[in-house]
């Protein structure tokens, strides 16, 4: 402080100095225009997580502790921001990496973050302490590349662009392997689709990221360079796959937070005011239940707050998606993959048929999930699952049939496709996997339609494609509306071996059968995409006028 009392701000000054020492006064000084509330930005306070983050930073990057980190965050969190942003502008204003890359799962984030940090390091902080080093007049700069007036290089790469062989050659001739590399959220959903697309981007991750670093430069016991550091943010998607295949590497540290740290499940589940929240939020018989389990909500705000890791979380919306959708909400917001061999459904609510059909239905499908006819082992083979579903006016689904067959002959499926046809009149579309019989099923289905006279004049629209989305993905889009009510089961129509194989249903690898769950996951996630065009009632001319 002596030293510099002449020059606080400027060039090599007292600011730049601490920058060098404290990586938290670094973003808080250099970088205050993202991370101090002030009235011309709308940044919130820090959390306790955030700092906790730049601590961990300032012991890989300035008290060299580790080479190999792993941060898994919930969503929402600012991540890149906080880490990929902010450490990047660190180490290239003090040339503490020379080249630098950065990986994203798709192009759009990396274009993302290269603009994200070129508009950082102008900020007018930077700019007075260590100059202009963005000119692109002089240097390279695109939307996937930042090179910098200080001979240094930040480089973004998709996860789908190979960086085998990277390097960064700079105009006096030096020529640098990366020295930190830097990924954030590198899986996408087709990275955890089989155990071989898991174990792919690992191996890769091993084979040609780990592979481009260099180990540290020792000179008579003195560090005069240090080893390529690696950084891995994300959130895990399933179980084994990138993220947590990292996690379990002994040689990353690993940090961990979740957006609450109590259990979330014990937490709802025994909370008098979540659980009549939850009554509210999916009653059937409310005209706008979202709007009434919000009105109780703010009349006990006080009772059913909770703390969370941020003061960004809101109360109210955490629970909504912990009930709409459990299960993305503990892989997004718990970062937690590890019950995903569990049972997915705890509950399921029916009514008689007389109380569903009651209702007013806007939609009606017809779902079918095939299988092979003929098999010889009986007893393993899959069913043929038949789900007739409607979407009433109230916004709930409801399974008014629900049934499992195997058939012998292939004829014997086509005819009981009419007889279900025959028997819900308000049909109107049918979604058929096209995987098992290619379209000859639906062309079969069609031909017997034009023999009834009470089929052929009905406008039956057929949805027949290929099945290649994950099913587990799939089904998972379910679990919390099956479980809070929001689809509901005729408990007349639904074959119990039906609901008892969705009951079991614990994951596709853990699954024997998962026809009927599968055939349900359908219908309620087509239902609301679906056109139906209503018949024009004709009305007396003198009501015109």
């Amino acid at each position: 402080m002596i030293k510099h009392k002449d020059n606080l701000f400027c060039e090599y000054g007292l600011a730049y100095s601490l920058g060098r020492r404290s990586f938290e006064f670094y973003c808080l000084y250099f970088l205050q225009d993202f991370f101090v509330p002030k009235d011309n930005n709308t940044s919130r306070p820090l959390a306790k997580v955030h700092y906790e983050v730049w601590q961990e930073l300032e012991n890989i990057f300035i008290n060299n502790t580790h080479d190999k980190q792993e941060f898994i965050l919930s969503r929402g969190i600012g991540k890149t921001t906080i880490i990929d942003m902010a450490l990047s502008c660190f180490l290239h204003t003090y040339g503490m990496s020379v080249f630098t890359i950065v990986l994203a799962n798709r192009e759009l984030d990396s274009i993302n973050f290269v603009d994200q940090t070129k508009k950082a390091l102008q900020t007018p902080y930077i700019v007075h302490a260590f100059g202009n080093l963005v000119n692109p007049k002089k240097r390279v700069v695109n939307k996937l590349e930042l090179e910098l007036d200080n001979d240094t290089k930040i480089q973004a790469y998709s996860s789908g662009s190979s960086v085998r062989g990277a390097s960064y050659t700079t105009p006096t001739g030096g020529i640098f392997r990366p020295m930190v590399y830097l990924a954030d959220d590198y899986i996408s959903e087709m990275d955890i689709l089989t155990d071989e697309s898991k174990s792919k981007k690992y191996q890769r991750w091993l084979k040609e990221v780990e592979e481009g670093g260099d180990e540290a430069v020792y000179r008579d016991g003195k560090l005069i360079k240090p080893a390529t550091k690696f950084l891995i943010i994300g959130t895990p998607l399933a179980t084994n796959d990138f993220i947590d295949q990292i996690r379990k590497n002994p040689e990353y540290k690993v940090f961990h937070r979740s957006v609450v740290d109590f259990d979330v499940d014990e937490y709802f589940e025994n909370h008098e005011h979540w659980q009549e929240f939850k009554r509210i939020l999916f009653d059937d018989k409310c005209d706008d239940a979202l709007s009434d389990s919000k009105q109780y909500y703010l009349d006990h705000k006080e009772e059913m707050d909770f703390p969370t890791i941020w003061e960004k979380y809101n109360c109210y919306k955490l629970a909504l998606k912990y009930f709409n959708k459990r299960l993305a909400f503990m892989q997004e917001l718990m970062c937690n993959c590890e019950n995903i061999g569990d049972k997915w459904f705890k509950s399921n609510r029916t009514q008689t048929k007389e109380e569903i059909e009651e209702h007013s239905f806007t939609k009606t499908m017809l779902t079918i999930d095939t299988a092979g006819v003929k098999n010889k082992d009986r007893k393993r083979s899959d069913y043929f699952s038949f789900v007739v579903g409607s979407l009433s006016n109230n916004g709930f689904k409801y399974v008014r049939a629900g049934q499992l067959r195997k058939f012998t002959e292939f004829d014997h499926y086509i005819n009981h496709v009419i007889s279900l046809l025959k028997l819900f009149k308000d049909i109107t579309h049918v979604f058929i996997e096209k995987n098992t019989y290619n379209g000859l099923d639906v062309e079969r289905i069609q031909q017997a339609i034009g023999k009834h006279n009470d089929l052929k004049n009905r406008r039956i629209k057929f949805i027949n494609e290929m099945q290649r989305k994950n099913k587990d993905e799939k089904i998972s889009t379910i679990v919390s509306d099956v479980n809070n009510g929001r689809i509901i089961f005729c408990q007349d129509e639904v074959e119990k071996l039906a609901i008892d194989q969705l009951m079991e249903f614990s994951g596709q690898q853990f699954t024997l059968h998962d026809d009927f769950v599968d055939s349900v996951a359908e219908f309620a996630n087509r239902i609301d995409d679906i056109e139906v065009i209503q018949n024009i009632t004709s009305i007396p001319k003198e009501w015109l006028f």
